[in-house]
């Protein structure tokens, strides 16, 4: 085979790969409609799992592939260097290019063992652009106002393509209005609405759906976000919600995946950042399921903030964390956490054991209630970047897996996720009114977690971090663990006061006895 012939087959192969890839996602996407229609949850949870691991299942195949075709090539640098630049030839003025060669990277890296980044094997920078080729929305449906907001809104509702019988249609209807009612304000002096412009594919999440959109007024543009329910009695509306800062808790890291069957996903990440401007782009890739793409924009947004700042990475706030070192940079709202080479005895967990529990959050139901971490390797930072107390911490703790390389620090791997204040520096600091927010939205998040069969473990406020919304929200992993795992024992009674003041339990506790909050070794069973 001639040299032009082995890259234009190789950039083929590859791009046929990720056809395939596309195309059996949004197979399962699609899934979410019937397994919301019959209240097929665990259907839909599963579906979830499936869809997560098929990214990393296409690119293992494709790399097996690449390596029987290459044969001693394989490796041969110049060659992927050639089947770059022939991919990037045949993507260009795709829909969503920037995905197709974010899994072009994803194979090359993994081909070739790279570290930090090789624009020379991989896109990076413009080449990557999300929203590279954006343009008009052909999936939105428009509904002028013509002076009745419920006749507008039966018009809307009526167009679902859902097989579901209403509780009550014209209920559901008149709360919606109610809602929407109340955004605008009751005056005779309210703007004038004008439009209803919703996303067409319905945006399916665990249990619930959701219609995207916007509502237009003559002043003004406001999200639009309507909640629906199936239960057992029926198909009903929650909520209609045009707050910013209430859809971007739906749309937040705290929450599962949506499974909505886009054509174009760059085109709905326009129409999104209309709705919540203050939203990252990586975070509404990632909520849509592009967590490959979520991943490789956050990248991006660190590398170009690195660019265009001067302040030290330093340890984040909080106390110490016993098994994860934390550190984050001021000027910018994310943590990179990173696993110590040596836990203390008090902490009967192993380095494996930390990894599945990232594993298992990263597929499982989040509830709102857990913070979605996103996995890096081979990541390479500058070292000057970062502070001596980080820098001596790093060696002493974590040499196993941070190397210096020159003017750089290679990290095998770490977690990144987005920044939020510590429980229990909030509560410090906090008024009393927001405290005591916190303090009942704490108590709530932990009603949620279990709801969705999570038991934190460690209910210590220090493992709980506080979001800007207000909402407190758990991150700490390592004693992380299922409710239906649990045993939940009442404490025995103390034979004697040396018992009471002993410092270890004097009972004998099992690894899936549950610890209390403070003094207590064991939950009391309700």
């Amino acid at each position: 085979m001639s040299a032009d012939a082995l890259l234009e087959s190789s950039a083929q192969r590859i791009a046929a790969a990720f056809a395939a890839y596309n195309g059996e996602f949004r197979a399962i996407t699609r899934r979410a409609k019937a397994r919301f229609e019959t209240r097929d949850w665990q259907g839909s949870q599963q579906d979830a799992v499936e869809r997560i691991d098929l990214y990393d299942r296409s690119v293992n195949r494709l790399v097996a592939t690449m390596r029987a075709q290459l044969g001693d090539r394989a490796d041969d640098r110049a060659l992927w260097h050639g089947i770059r630049n022939r991919f990037h030839s045949r993507t260009a003025g795709l829909p969503d290019a920037a995905f197709a060669r974010t899994f072009f990277s994803s194979v090359s890296r993994r081909m070739l063992g790279t570290v930090g980044v090789a624009p020379e094997l991989e896109f990076t920078g413009d080449d990557l652009d999300p929203l590279e080729g954006a343009g008009a929305n052909p999936e939105v449906i428009e509904y002028e106002f013509r002076g009745d907001l419920q006749l507008l809104l039966e018009d809307l509702l009526g167009d679902l393509e859902l097989r579901c019988t209403w509780i009550n249609f014209d209920r559901s209807v008149e709360h919606a209005v109610q809602d929407i009612e109340a955004a605008l304000g009751n005056s005779a002096s309210r703007p004038r609405l004008l439009t209803v412009r919703v996303l067409k594919p319905i945006f399916f999440q665990s249990t619930r759906a959701y219609i995207v959109g916007h509502l237009a007024t003559e002043a003004d543009t406001l999200p639009l976000v309507i909640a629906l329910q199936h239960t057992e009695r029926g198909l009903f509306i929650d909520a209609a919600m045009l707050d910013e800062d209430d859809v971007s808790v739906v749309f937040g890291f705290t929450r599962s995946y949506f499974h909505v069957d886009l054509e174009r996903v760059i085109e709905a990440v326009v129409f999104l950042r209309q709705l919540l401007p203050r939203k990252p782009l990586s975070e509404l890739f990632t909520v849509l399921g592009r967590a490959k793409q979520g991943k490789t924009e956050r990248f991006r947004e660190i590398s170009q903030h690195l660019e265009q700042s001067d302040d030290q990475f330093v340890h984040a706030a909080g106390e110490r964390g016993l098994v994860m070192v934390c550190f984050t940079l001021p000027s910018l709202d994310v943590v990179f956490k990173l696993i110590r080479d040596r836990f203390p005895p008090v902490k009967n967990v192993l380095r494996q054991d930390v990894l599945d529990k990232y594993r298992f959050v990263f597929k499982h139901d989040r509830a709102g209630r857990l913070v979605d971490a996103q996995e890096f390797k081979r990541i390479r930072l500058p070292k000057a970047r970062f502070s001596p107390e980080l820098l001596e911490e790093l060696a002493t703790e974590t040499a196993e897996t941070v190397h210096s390389e020159g003017e750089d620090l290679i990290f095998d791997h770490m977690y990144i996720e987005r920044r939020m204040a510590p429980l229990n520096l909030f509560l410090r600091d906090a008024p009393e009114e927001a405290a005591n927010r916190a303090v009942l939205d704490y108590g709530q998040s932990i009603r949620d977690l279990a709801h969705s069969n999570i038991f934190a473990g460690d209910l210590l406020l220090k493992n709980f971090g506080v979001t800007r919304h207000g909402r407190v929200i758990f991150y700490d992993y390592d004693e992380l663990c299922q409710v239906t795992d649990c045993r939940f024992r009442e404490v025995p009674v103390a034979s004697s006061d040396e018992d009471e003041m002993r410092s270890e339990a004097w009972f004998y506790v099992a690894d899936n006895d549950a610890k209390s909050l403070k003094s207590s070794p064991i939950v009391h069973a309700a």
